[in-house]
Formats: C-alpha cells, structure tokens, sequence
C-alpha cells in the first residue's frame, strides 16, 4: 500500500521534470538560433567588407562610380537650400512704394504715414519727405549741379511700405487697399522679380527631385551590377550551400551586406568631394559675392545632411544588391 502511493506520488514528479527540461530546451534553442544568427551576420558582414579589400581597385571604381551619382543631385540640394537665404533676404526687401499728392505737406505726410503703419498686412512704413527723396535722387545720378538750379522740388513726398505677406498675390491685394487711403496718390509694386524667383525655386525643386530618382537608379544599376557579377563568380557555392539545404535567405546575406559596403563607400567619397569642393571654390565666390557688395558663404551639407547622403547611399546599395541577388538566385537550380 506505501509502495504503491509512493510510486503513484512519484510519477507526477517525473512528468513535471520532464516537461520542465523540455521548456528549458526549447528556450535554450530559441536563443542558440537567435545567438547563431546574430554570429552570421556579424561573420558576413567582415566576410563581405574583407573580399572588398582583396580587390581595392574594383571596388574604389565601384564607390566612385556611386559617389559621382550622388554628387549631382546633393550639389543641387546644397544650392537649393542657399537659395532659400536668398530667398528669405530678397522677401525682407520687397516693398511698396506709396507716392502721396503733391498738395500734402510734411505734416499730413506723418499722418497719412501713421495711418499706414495700423493698416493690416504692413509690417513697417518709413516715411521719405520730398527733400529727402530729391537728395537721394541727386546722390545717385550725380546730378547736384543741374538739379539745384530748379526752381521747386518736383518730386513728392513717398512712403516705403514693409508687407508682412511678400507672396506676389498677397503684395497686389494690400497696394489696392493702400490706393483707398486719403492723400495717397499712386502706389507702385514690382511683382515680376517676385514671381520670377518663385518660379525658380519651383523648377528648381522639381529638377532636384528628378535628378535625385535618376541618379538614385543609376546607383541601383551600378551595385546590381556588380552584385550580379559576384553571384556568377560564386554559382557553384551558391548551388552547393542550396544543395544541402540553406535558404535563400542565407545565400543573400552576404551579397546585401556587399552592396551596403559599396553604397556607405561612395557616400563617403561623395561627402569627402563635395567638401573638398565646396572648400575649393569657396574663395572666388566669396571675392565675386564681394564685388556686388553682398556676402556668400558657401553652403556645407551639416549633421543631418551628411547622415542622410549616406543612409541614403547605403541604403541604395543594399536595395540593388537585394534586387540582383534575388532575380539571380531564382535561376540558379542545385545540380
């Protein structure tokens, strides 16, 4: 009777210790795959890095290759994006030139310029009497001696107008308002440099845009390329690993961790170009900017721009492999 509770007590035991080794198996395979496939990756990725140092001369011909479709299209980033201090400099200039009735002295002027200045949509107004404005006409013609024979100031008095909103249609819809002030007698507005420069700035954007899609193919095309090439050169590896039963998964490893080299490579080529050659010309722009008595500091690509080129470029270069190596592994069949 004890023997037989003690054998009934003891094979619930037996079964709890065996459930209990069989979940401890289990975790310790999940984790010994997880360990194993984080060692293949890191293996690849020195595998893949050290048959692009064997070949150094192919492989630079590769990155530059890369380097010189990145080139463009970042060149036109960096101008685009000193556009846009140009842009934001010549909006603080845009004015509106308000000229009052010559009847009004320098008084009402005041006040008509008051008036302005609590005017909705006027960031400033600057008042310009009529002898101010005859100075500076003779200072800029030369014409001191021819002027000063006049008998009175034909000129009249003017009000500068800063506008808060410098979009071309937001600029012609507060000089028609300012047309309805008392003793203004005419306003006048250049809106074509206006709508010339946001013109350019749209094609600009545009043809950024497209030549970045392009030469981002054209990098897709180039490390396919040679990836493809690689694949040819391994076919017989590649069909004997697939013979004994590796996924494609595994065949592809090492090819996309070649085009993410290839890719990082030419975006650092590229950089280090784009830097150099920002230093190179900087001095004749800086001298030409000079001459027109304006200040130009050439643009430079900064944190974000330098980390986004080259996650770019990487990951141009793992997308081309993976897109090569993935047509190519379908035709290649285990003899």
């Amino acid at each position: 009777m004890t023997s037989g509770t003690s054998r009934q007590t003891q094979k619930p035991a037996s079964r709890d210790t065996a459930s209990r080794r069989g979940a401890r198996s289990q975790r310790t395979g999940l984790n010994s795959r997880v360990r194993a496939w984080s060692r293949h990756h890191r293996a690849m990725a020195r595998d893949s890095a050290y048959r692009l140092v064997r070949r150094p001369v192919a492989s630079l011909l590769t990155m530059v290759a890369i380097a010189i479709a990145l080139i463009l299209p970042c060149a036109l980033w960096l101008v685009m994006d000193s556009a846009k201090v140009l842009d934001t400099e010549l909006d603080e200039s845009a004015t509106l030139t308000v000229y009052l009735s010559a009847s009004i002295d320098e008084a009402q002027a005041m006040e008509v310029a008051d008036t302005l200045r609590n005017r909705p949509g006027v960031a400033g107004a600057r008042l310009v009497t009529a002898a101010e404005g005859m100075a500076e006409f003779q200072q800029a013609l030369g014409l001191d001696d021819a002027l000063s024979e006049l008998d009175e100031n034909p000129l009249p008095a003017s009000i500068i107008v800063s506008p808060i909103d410098v979009t071309p249609q937001a600029v012609r819809d507060l000089s028609e308002r300012l047309e309805d002030v008392g003793g203004v007698d005419e306003v006048r507005l250049d809106l074509a440099w206006l709508e010339r420069l946001n013109r350019l700035a749209e094609l600009g954007q545009r043809l950024t845009l497209a030549l970045a899609l392009l030469f981002g193919l054209g990098v897709l095309l180039i490390v396919g390329n040679t990836i493809r090439l690689a694949v040819e050169s391994r076919r017989q590896e590649i069909e004997v690993v697939t013979l004994i039963g590796a996924t494609h998964a595994f065949v592809r490893r090492p090819f996309l961790y070649s085009g993410a080299w290839y890719g990082l490579g030419g975006g650092l080529l590229a950089w280090a170009m784009l830097a150099l050659g920002g230093q190179w010309l900087a001095a004749p722009v800086q001298a030409l900017a000079q001459s027109y008595g304006a200040s130009f500091v050439m643009p430079t690509l900064g944190v974000e721009g330098s980390a986004t080129l080259l996650i770019s470029s990487t990951l141009l270069g793992w997308l081309g492999s993976w897109m090569a190596v993935s047509r190519h592994l379908k035709d290649i069949r285990p003899r």
